[in-house]
Formats: C-alpha cells, sequence, structure tokens
C-alpha cells in the first residue's frame, strides 16, 4: 500500500488539530486512520486513556483548496456525538480494567472496517469487544491464565477477516482468528468458548508489545526482562533478536512485509531488525516516544 502525506495548509493544520481535540482532558492514547476509498465508513478513530472514543468521519483531500469564496472542506470531520455531547455515553467504554494496567496504545485494536473496537487489560483476565456504533459490548473472550497486557492485528483480508495477538502477564501470545462476515473472534460465532489458533511460549515474564505480520507468517513479541522473539504463527519459536546491551525493555514493535522489524526501547532507544534476526540498525533519540 502506497502512504500519501498529508498535505495541508498551516490554517488547515490547525483547524484539523482542534477537531480532534476531546472535551475531557483525557490524553488521546491511541490512533486508528482507517481511510482507504473502498472504505464504507472511512473514519479517524482517536480513544483516551479514559476510554471515550470518537469516530471522525474522514472527506479525503480532494477539493479542500479555497476558490474564490467557497470555504475549503476539511479532510476530517469531528465526531457528531463528540461535539454535541448529547450521545457522547455511546462513545465511552465504562467496563473497568485491572488497576495495575498503564492504558496505552497497545490496549486497543480497531477493525479494519472502524466498526469496533478490541481492548484489553481487564481484571477477568479476557479481552473484549465493543461495537463503535452504539459503544455497547459485543464479545468477551477468555484465554490467558493472567492479565490481558496488548493486542495487535494483522493486515485484513477480503470480507474484513484478520489474526489477532493477544499478549498476557502470564508470559504467553494466544493468536486469535477474527471472523469479518460475524464480526466476532472464532469461527463458529455463539458458540461461548472460543479457542485460539496457537499458543506462543518462550518468554519468562509479563508480554508488554507485540505484532503479528500474517503475509510473512511471523509473530513478533517483547517483554518486561528479557529479549525480543520471533515466533511462526504455527507457534514454532524460530530466532531471538539480540539487541545491544543499553536496548531494556521492549515498548512497541512494528514490523512490516518487506521482512524488516522496527523495535523501541525504554529511554529512546530503537532497533531495526530483520526477520532473520540481524541487527541493521541501532538509533538513540532525545525524545520521549509514545
Amino acid at each position: 500500500m502506497q502512504v500519501t502525506p498529508l498535505m495541508f495548509t498551516e490554517q488547515m493544520q490547525q483547524d484539523v488539530i482542534m477537531v480532534l481535540k476531546f472535551p475531557s482532558n483525557s490524553p488521546v492514547t491511541h490512533v486508528a486512520a482507517n481511510t482507504q476509498p473502498g472504505l464504507t465508513s472511512p473514519a479517524i478513530i482517536t480513544v483516551t486513556a479514559n476510554r471515550l472514543f470518537s469516530v471522525n468521519k474522514w472527506h479525503g483531500l480532494t477539493g479542500h483548496q479555497n476558490t474564490g469564496e467557497q470555504q475549503y472542506q476539511l479532510p476530517v470531520e469531528i465526531d457528531p456525538l463528540i461535539a454535541s455531547n448529547v450521545g457522547s455515553h455511546r462513545r465511552q467504554i465504562s467496563d473497568l480494567l485491572d488497576q495495575s494496567i498503564q492504558i496505552s496504545s497497545q490496549c486497543f485494536i480497531i477493525t479494519a472496517d472502524n466498526r469496533f473496537i478490541l481492548l484489553c487489560g481487564f481484571w477477568d483476565k479476557s479481552f473484549r469487544v465493543y461495537s463503535t456504533d452504539t459503544g455497547k459490548l459485543t464479545q468477551i473472550v477468555f484465554g490467558h491464565r493472567d492479565v490481558v497486557t496488548c493486542l495487535a492485528r494483522s493486515e485484513s483480508y477480503i470480507g474484513g477477516d484478520c489474526y489477532v495477538l493477544t499478549g498476557s502477564r502470564d508470559a504467553t501470545l494466544l493468536l486469535w482468528y477474527w471472523n469479518g462476515k460475524h464480526s466476532s473472534i472464532g469461527e463458529s460465532p455463539g458458540t461461548e468458548f472460543t479457542t485460539p489458533r496457537a499458543i506462543l511460549t518462550g518468554h519468562d515474564c509479563e508480554v508488554t508489545c507485540v505484532s503479528v505480520c500474517a503475509e510473512l507468517g511471523l509473530v513478533i513479541s517483547g517483554c518486561k526482562e528479557g529479549p525480543c522473539l520471533i515466533h511462526s504463527m504455527n507457534g514454532d519459536l524460530l530466532r531471538t533478536l539480540e539487541a545491544t546491551e543499553n536496548c531494556l525493555r521492549p515498548r512497541v514493535i512494528q514490523s512490516s512485509t518487506e521482512g524488516h522489524c522496527m523495535i523501541y526501547y525504554d529511554k529512546g532507544q530503537f532497533c531495526l531488525f530483520s526477520v532473520n534476526g540481524k541487527l541493521l540498525r541501532h538509533m538513540q533519540v532525545e525524545d520521549s516516544i509514545k
């Protein structure tokens, strides 16, 4: 997929920033932009630390220049329920999380059609599926023996099917299948118990970040104290990613279909690996990366 940078005028940038601000003071912790032309409802979805989410309609970048008296239309339109504050209860996930969970971007997944939010971190060791339209809970999935700490999803196939990966304090990863037709985890909708496609082991402590690349058939994960691992999607442990000695506690993992893996560690440390386990590049930045 070719990515085109957003070419905004300075005024438009300021207006877009104002559009995406929330009435609450809770910081935005997750952003998902599913804006492909073929989608029924292209949108930018933002979620705050107190689990208030906003479904902001995407209009695209065509025809936004000022021509004479005609005003430009912003490429993104604020969620009317958030703007009016009347139906904002439909945008609030009020279910209680485990008190020890620190909300981060890794706690959320947005499905490719923008219709569902998946959220982890619940005290009962589940992760849950919510409708972005109504805010209602649609599914609770159990499988881990401790609190689920992070989520990731693969690229979506035709029909919206994809893989969902969960990491937990029980030091394991579970690979699930998202059924786009029935909008639920599992291939048999309506069944009470859903089983994962694979169980991945090898970590010794809490899993903190995960990435799944279905095109290469790989899962990459990091834990609180220890190295990052590469598994096959069948559950086989393939290799360990050995970083430089000052790269501790992985926070974010991003993998690409070209066979590269970028890992962000504590204190501004970045490492770029090949999926064969070779360290290609190391860089340190001064900024705090979220």
